[in-house]
């Protein structure tokens, strides 16, 4: 069996089982089992390739019908033009999350300071991206011992300055001081709990805690806004993620605490994915 041959193997075992882009997910598990690029499997597609090869290919693809998540099986996915190391116990990077870095960019873009505070930074993906994009000086907050370990990975892995802090945002204010950050920003989890259940089953294969906002879904920001905001300086800006529908009622929580000049922003699909305010001067 040559590379190409293979290639087919996988698309149809992942399209028979339902796999949506079987044909590019079959091509990302056959290049990691064969340890190429995209253009070396074009130039050597014919090669032929030794038996023990489909074989671990058939294990990377019958974990994919079981509907563990690609970039758990490929161990890595690209955000924001960076790689990160990903797997059980970490959510999971996505473009939508790219929406409040564009913010938060805007945002930075004309400060002289940039200390940047990312409360439930996961595995860092919202911290490296601001760092080397923005030239922040970033701390990250992460309470997961799993995504922690991901984390500092993904800061090394970057050659990043970011600083990652493992505790739980519920109870380390305090240890921050009050006015020191320019920014705030926080991808939390959002979704309401009795409806974690019905999410789609590569979704519920990443940590419920990276999820689950509650029973309304806006536990974690509410925490943020209410108790946060006064690690901001004056004139200072908070960014947050949101879930579909839940713009309007961050918007109010956030005036409520003094934020204006309020910004929301949607995705690629048009749902309302980021919003942005900056805290009134004193």
């Amino acid at each position: 069996m040559n590379a190409f041959q293979l290639l087919k193997h996988a698309e149809k075992l992942l399209d028979n089982a339902g796999i949506e882009f079987s044909s590019f997910e079959a091509r990302c598990l056959a290049q990691k089992v064969l340890k190429i690029n995209r253009t070396a499997f074009i130039a050597d597609g014919d090669r032929e390739v030794p038996g023990e090869k489909l074989t671990e290919l058939d294990g990377l693809v019958q974990r994919r019908i079981n509907r563990e998540p690609l970039q758990y099986i490929l161990g890595s996915c690209s955000f924001f033009g960076y790689d990160f190391i990903v797997g059980e116990g970490v959510l999971i990077p996505r473009d939508d999350t790219e929406v409040v870095v564009n913010l938060c960019l805007d945002f930075l873009k004309s400060r002289e300071s940039k200390k940047t505070l990312d409360l439930c930074a996961g595995s860092g993906a919202i911290s490296v991206a601001l760092q080397k994009a923005a030239g922040a000086n970033v701390t990250g907050i992460e309470k997961s011992d799993e995504a922690f370990e991901y984390f500092k990975k993904n800061i090394a892995l970057n050659h990043s300055g970011v600083k990652a802090v493992k505790g739980d945002i519920f109870e380390c204010r305090n240890s921050f001081e009050d006015e020191k950050f320019d920014l705030i920003v926080s991808n939390p989890p959002y979704i309401k709990t009795e409806d974690i259940p019905t999410l789609q089953a590569e979704v519920q294969s990443e940590p419920k805690a990276a999820l689950d906002g509650g029973a309304d879904g806006f536990d974690f920001y509410r925490e943020i806004v209410n108790h946060w905001s006064v690690k901001l300086k004056p004139g200072g800006a908070l960014a947050f993620e949101l879930g579909e529908e839940q713009a309007r009622c961050v918007c109010e929580l956030m005036k409520s605490r003094g934020y204006d000049n309020i910004k929301i922003a949607p995705d690629l699909g048009g749902i309302q994915r980021a919003i942005i305010g900056t805290l009134v001067k004193k």
